[in-house]
């Protein structure tokens, strides 16, 4: 492989929105109530007809069905179809989901339909071992990983600390309420300032420095 430059991104509220559509799915056909606004997204679910609230274990059964036929109703995160394309012109893409490796091929041509056309690997649980071997295979000058959820920026913290984080949070309704964790090198939410940055990264060529874990982030830049 080329040295060229690697952004790893995540796919759900980095790329395409993803609890929008799946609210309006489980009102529409399931007859459930999401709140958005309420911070949890497990304990968010409730029976329209009488306010119960949905049990746990029946939140994650449903959530597989959105993924196996309703992944059409997610369309793409503001500014992000434009973006990463123009970093195409200068890095590898690879996008990296935490799907079952089954709904690969899914994933592929729904980013397809909306502009998003790069190699998709799927992943159960931290990315940051997946993103060790993406990251041998591509042998890049330098990498970038954008990921919604902090948890994934400690795994490839773990895993690759060479490698630049960038917290997004795509979806604005859900901004507000996640926080920024402090492996994440920088917190963006609106692809037109990430841009920018994941382009400086990529012109320095320079490694992420060591990892400390009881630092602030680099840069909080958030958009909520």
């Amino acid at each position: 492989m080329s040295h060229k430059p690697l952004l790893i991104s995540d796919c759900d509220e980095v790329l395409l929105h993803m609890v929008v559509p799946f609210q309006e799915w489980l009102d529409s056909d399931k007859h459930i109530h999401f709140d958005l606004e309420s911070g949890d997204f497990v304990d968010a679910l409730r029976h329209k007809h009488d306010g119960t609230l949905v049990a746990r274990e029946a939140v994650w059964p449903m959530l597989k069905e959105f993924f196996d036929g309703e992944m059409a109703r997610q369309g793409a995160i503001d500014g992000a179809v434009e973006a990463i394309n123009q970093l195409a012109e200068q890095a590898d893409i690879v996008i990296l989901t935490n799907l079952l490796d089954d709904r690969r091929d899914a994933r592929a041509a729904q980013l397809r339909e909306v502009g998003i056309d790069f190699p998709v690997y799927c992943n159960q649980g931290g990315k940051g071992e997946a993103l060790e071997k993406i990251q041998t295979e591509y042998n890049p000058a330098v990498t970038v990983f954008v990921d919604d959820l902090g948890h994934q920026h400690s795994s490839v913290a773990k895993h690759a600390p060479d490698v630049w984080r960038l917290q997004m949070v795509g979806e604005p309704i859900l901004a507000k309420h996640i926080k920024t964790n402090p492996a994440a090198h920088a917190r963006i939410d609106l692809w037109t300032d990430a841009l920018p940055w994941i382009q400086a990264k990529f012109a320095a060529g320079e490694a992420a420095p060591p990892e400390n874990p009881d630092a602030e982030p680099l840069d909080q830049n958030a958009q909520a």
